[in-house]
């Protein structure tokens, strides 16, 4: 789906006290660099490896620019995919991009940005690795500046001269009790994996002989919070893997699966156009995929949703994807402003933030904030990776731009270039009514379906991706998905 939002780095820690590290905090960063034309190379972080952070590692000129990306995560999700990865039509590296494809060129650290200071231009960070053991580390001293951020003890602090803020967003669970204990996201590698471990686990639950009927539906119950293009898309991926090998590997067991999908909204993809809304939830019908729209819940335990026009529904699996919560970074920070809803950075239209201090339309030049960590104040735009991919083009061009001492691009402008969602059993959505240029079509089924894999083929960024997943969708339609659980 050309739609789906990306997901950045994360400040949340952890409350347990790590050994000190302060020897690694000037490794790699005294060295005097020059560009080819003999200037001293300036300094740029990007912080984030989504679709906005690492776009705009690709496409800056890292021969003019000391790079440097600081992420939680050493790969780039490519999200679209995650909801195959989630079900074994893919395996879990046709998703992820890795970022040290590009050093030596840039230097990478795996870790959170705890806090930025604007006026120093200092990073403070802290890994995201496992804690060190040496007895000879030690952490940096402390100071105003970082005293009081989680996890400070084993900080380190980066210097810039260009800053982008490309941190993404987190899921909104909206305050609900137990979402976050007893539910699966779907915006991670990791979480396609943990749902795939828990829906294999299921199957085998269900597939004990001591088991009810009654206990085997709970169990076979699937539950998705969300109609939005995640939600739709992994409904669809679980109903084909459903009706051919489940069907095929458990029997007994697939007359008693059930699919529900759940939103508060009044119906499924509320961004497509009327009429493709209403072709998906026919063909969910068709297909038996229960939906549920304008329902509310309002607390989930183990095994359980509690939905307020239901009462209680017990699950086996339960995955949300409701929507974006701001990354704990962005709540850290406080002399920028921001959007009073969704709490992003609210940036001009050259994607450099705007600052509460110095009136009116005051920005920092130095520091740029892409994808769902900002918004273009007047200018509405959806949290998706395409905005997120175009954003990350502009900046990267831009600071090409500046360090060759040429003329400033143009202020930046999102071309609508379409949005594609899966439905299931080879048909999907293709929208581009509300497209800025070409031709304003839509269309559904199976030719959708073609242009849905043929765009997702297109943007893989990787040879080695290009070849992987082909071959992946062919082995998996010709000898099915392996259902190993391990």
């Amino acid at each position: 789906m050309l739609s789906v939002c990306v997901r950045g780095s994360s400040l949340v820690h952890r409350g347990v006290k790590h050994p000190k590290v302060s020897e690694l905090s000037g490794i790699t960063r005294n060295f005097s660099l020059r560009s080819n034309n003999g200037e001293p190379r300036q300094k740029l972080v990007i912080v984030g490896s989504g679709w906005g952070g690492f776009e705009v590692l690709r496409r800056i000129d890292r021969k003019r620019w000391d790079v440097t990306i600081i992420s939680p995560s050493t790969y780039f999700n490519f999200t679209p995919l995650l909801a195959s990865c989630a079900v074994g039509t893919l395996e879990y590296r046709c998703a992820i991009e890795s970022v040290r494809r590009f050093t030596p060129q840039a230097k990478a650290y795996q870790a959170w940005c705890d806090h930025i200071d604007f006026k120093n231009k200092t990073l403070t960070c802290m890994p995201a690795t496992p804690p060190l053991s040496f007895e000879n580390a030690s952490a940096p001293p402390l100071d105003d500046t970082t005293t009081g951020f989680p996890g400070t003890g084993t900080t380190f602090q980066l210097k810039y001269d260009k800053l982008v803020i490309a941190v993404g967003a987190y899921s909104q669970t909206f305050g609900i009790p137990g979402v976050k204990e007893h539910a699966y996201f779907l915006k991670d590698v990791k979480d396609a994996r943990a749902i795939r471990t828990r829906l294999l686990e299921c199957l085998e639950q269900a597939s004990q002989p001591f088991l009810t009927d009654e206990q085997r539906k709970s169990l076979l119950h699937f539950c998705v919070v969300g109609g939005g293009p995640t939600g739709v898309e992994f409904s669809a991926e679980l109903r084909d893997l459903i009706t051919t090998d489940i069907r095929k590997h458990y029997p007994e067991l697939e007359p008693l699966t059930r699919i529900t999908l759940y939103d508060v909204a009044p119906g499924i993809l509320g961004m497509f156009d009327r009429n493709l809304m209403q072709y998906a939830e026919n063909t969910f019908k068709r297909e038996g995929i229960e939906m549920k729209t304008s329902h509310h819940v309002e607390r989930v335990e183990e095994g359980k949703l509690f939905v307020k026009e239901q009462g209680e529904v017990p699950f086996g699996l339960l995955v949300w994807s409701t929507g974006l919560a701001p990354n704990p970074l962005l709540l850290s920070i406080g002399s920028v402003q921001k959007h009073e809803r969704s709490g992003s950075l609210l940036t001009d239209n050259n994607c450099n933030i705007l600052l509460k201090d110095g009136g009116e339309g005051s920005t920092d030049p130095d520091v740029f904030a892409i994808g769902d960590a900002a918004i273009i104040k007047g200018y509405s735009l959806p949290a998706t990776a395409q905005v997120a991919n175009q954003k990350a083009k502009y900046v990267a061009k831009k600071l090409n731009q500046v360090v060759r001492h040429k003329q400033q691009t143009a202020p930046f402008e999102f071309n609508n270039m379409g949005s594609l969602a899966y439905i299931g059993n080879w048909k999907a959505l293709y929208d581009r009514s509300k497209a800025q240029s070409g031709p304003k079509t839509v269309k559904t089924g199976t030719l959708a379906w073609l242009l849905w894999r043929s765009a997702y083929f297109t943007m893989t960024l990787s040879v080695r991706n290009k070849v992987l997943i082909p071959t992946y969708w062919f082995l998996n339609w010709l000898l099915g998905r392996d259902l190993s659980r391990f």
